[in-house]
């Protein structure tokens, strides 16, 4: 490394936000990106280990020593060349990954960690600004065709993929523009729409095609690409989500946190959403269920949109704010987590029950609920347990829930094809990803359930190496 004794002398500092009472009023990114001169300090921390535990946490395998020593010597392109080598989306990661690298970082047993993620956003954000990251079409095609079903970070690192081994990547995507869940899910105050675009104009350029409005299962059928394309790759987001069936439920003002948030993201970009469609929170008391990223998005969404005020609820108790016995490095350990959107304002409760909720006229007004605690029972699983005489109400002319998601879409694909099931009721695929049905492959959230945007690319690169190994062993 450039400076071996580089994490003596500087301390970790990130590049921080916007003042809150500037962001508030837009919907442009929050985190600011860091200086050339500020990643060159922090690079200088890495410590040349001799196993990079950072690499081994992150699901890519970046190359991060390497990458950090790049910085610290000013060479980027280098740097550039490095991180393009394992990371498809790295401006993506870059800015959305929770990063398990720096939970692993050596550094991090008794100091702060390097800033790895904020390290890895200067090297790509350095390379369009001057020019690296450019379209490289291939001349030349091997003659299959690879259809990929959804445009997440798992569709988009495996079109990525196929496209540069030489096959015609197609991607279908329901919804009118490609992205998945980085156009719909994400709001634009974590993540700009123009860094999205800006990475799909390079892959079309590149030769990808994308078909968008159309549902492979619904408007197209699997049996039909099947006879067009050589393979398929389903690649779909874990979109179907946990509800909550308590007395109440059906009054209105209940709403899903995804639909809440597309919602959010289509009126930024521009669209009209119906008046009576249109989720309006403005000077409302908002209840958020559910302590994740998600709820997280919703509150920054919500005080964006003049909520009168915000509470979210968790059923679980409040994390510890630094690593337990049980929990420890390298492992990523669940800490409590301040986020941009929490600083922006809100109330936060830990250990609560929503029983029911109450309504007036037929429109949800307030939550009954009861504090709870966690005991284990004689096999060491915790059991809830409700503590009496703790009931209280929380008023609420909105409520959003983001319990999470418990699957992906699959119906179509079981009714169409028969295609197996895991015991989660995702697509089951053997350790070649490949389905139950030989042409079909599955990758991402549909193979494994809900996770992180970094494990969707690694799924993604790995699905379309298996791709082509298929392809390979079973020429036109």
């Amino acid at each position: 490394m450039g400076d071996v004794r580089g994490f003596l002398k500087i301390k970790r500092t990130l590049a921080g936000f916007r003042p809150v009472s500037e962001r508030i009023k837009d919907y442009l990114e929050v985190a600011l990106l860091p200086s050339d001169e500020h990643s060159h300090k922090q690079a200088s921390r890495c410590m040349d280990c001799g196993t990079p535990f950072c690499q081994i946490g992150c699901p890519l395998g970046n190359y991060i020593p390497e990458w950090n020593d790049f910085i610290f010597r000013k060479q980027w392109q280098k740097a550039y060349e490095l991180l393009s080598n394992t990371n498809n989306l790295p401006e993506i990661t870059g800015r959305l990954c929770p990063a398990p690298c720096e939970y692993a970082c050596v550094l991090g047993i008794n100091d702060e960690p390097v800033t790895i993620r904020e390290n890895e956003l200067s090297i790509i954000e350095y390379a369009f600004k001057n020019g690296y990251v450019m379209p490289k079409p291939l001349l030349r095609r091997n003659g299959k065709k690879v259809a990929i079903i959804g445009s997440g970070p798992a569709g988009l690192s495996c079109a990525d993929q196929i496209n540069k081994l030489g096959y015609k990547a197609v991607v279908f995507e329901k919804d009118d523009k490609p992205g998945g869940l980085l156009r719909y899910g994400v709001p634009d105050f974590k993540l700009e729409k123009c860094i999205l675009n800006r990475r799909l104009d390079i892959l079309k350029k590149e030769g990808i095609e994308f078909i968008c409005g159309q549902e492979v299962g619904k408007d197209i059928k699997l049996k039909k690409l099947i006879k067009e394309f050589d393979a398929l790759c389903l690649a779909g987001g874990s979109r179907v989500a946990r509800d909550l069936d308590i007395e109440g439920r059906n009054l209105k003002g209940i709403y899903f946190a995804l639909d809440y948030l597309k919602q959010a993201n289509r009126q930024v970009a521009g669209e009209k959403i119906p008046q009576d469609e249109l989720i309006d929170v403005k000077d409302k008391n908002v209840v958020v269920l559910g302590a994740g990223d998600t709820g997280s998005d919703c509150i920054g969404v919500a005080n964006r949109k003049g909520a009168r005020k915000i509470i979210q609820i968790e059923l679980l108790p409040k994390p510890p704010e630094t690593r337990q016995p049980n929990c420890p490095w390298p492992k990523y350990p669940l800490l409590f987590k301040t986020s941009s959107s929490h600083e922006e304002g809100v109330e936060r409760y830990w250990q609560v029950l929503t029983k029911k909720f109450i309504g007036e006229t037929g429109k949800v007004k307030k939550l009954l609920c009861i504090k709870v605690e966690f005991t284990r029972d004689n096999q060491g699983c915790f059991k809830i347990k409700e503590i009496p005489k703790t009931e209280f109400e929380i008023d609420a002319d909105l409520v959003i829930l983001a319990l999470g998601f418990i699957k992906p879409q699959t119906e179509s694909f079981v009714e169409e094809l028969g295609l197996e099931l895991d015991q989660c009721r995702n697509i089951k695929t053997n350790k070649n990803f490949m389905t139950s049905h030989k042409k079909i492959f599955a990758c991402g959230d549909m193979r494994t359930g809900q996770s992180l945007i970094v494990k969707a690319i690694s799924e993604g690169r790995l699905c379309a190496d298996h791709i082509n190994r298929y392809l390979k062993d079973n020429p036109i």
